[in-house]
């Protein structure tokens, strides 16, 4: 039977390993990028895992049924048109997956009581679009990969 989203990334068993593949996930989209703006991202970075260790893991748990909610009718297509690739299916529909993912950002931007918080997002979020496009690709790959071990 066809698991959900939320039935493979929340599996109480797996979700620890899930967080700390995301967090190396955006490790290394921060890694890769470049110029001016991939070194104010790469600086941002830098310094919010310094001042607040753990912040990304955190982040990403609090956020995951979220993020598994926003992906799931791209996911639910997936599995219907028998694809082999989700990273490529999410890259081919590039615009409405980083929209939905940011639109969870989005939200939690809105609400948070930080006002560092809000104005690093704010700062951040004009290229966000961009930035989660470009982790499409890297992003499926992690999903292909605990779908076929669930």
């Amino acid at each position: 039977m066809a698991q959900t989203l939320e039935e493979i990334l929340l599996n109480p068993a797996r979700r620890p390993a899930v967080i700390n593949d995301l967090q190396l996930l955006v490790d290394a989209e921060v890694s890769d990028k470049n110029g001016v703006s991939g070194a104010v991202i790469k600086t941002g970075y830098t310094a919010v895992k310094k001042i607040k260790p753990g912040i990304v893991e955190s982040a990403m748990n609090r956020m995951l049924p979220e993020f598994a909610d926003a992906l799931e009718p791209f996911y639910g297509e997936y599995r219907a048109t028998g694809g082999n690739d989700f990273g490529a299916f999410l890259t081919a529909r590039s615009d409405a997956a980083a929209d939905a993912l940011l639109g969870v950002t989005d939200e939690r931007a809105q609400v948070t009581s930080s006002d560092a918080a809000k104005k690093v997002y704010a700062k951040l979020r004009p290229n966000g679009k961009k930035n989660v496009e470009e982790a499409l690709p890297r992003l499926g790959q992690l999903i292909d990969r605990y779908a076929s071990g669930a």
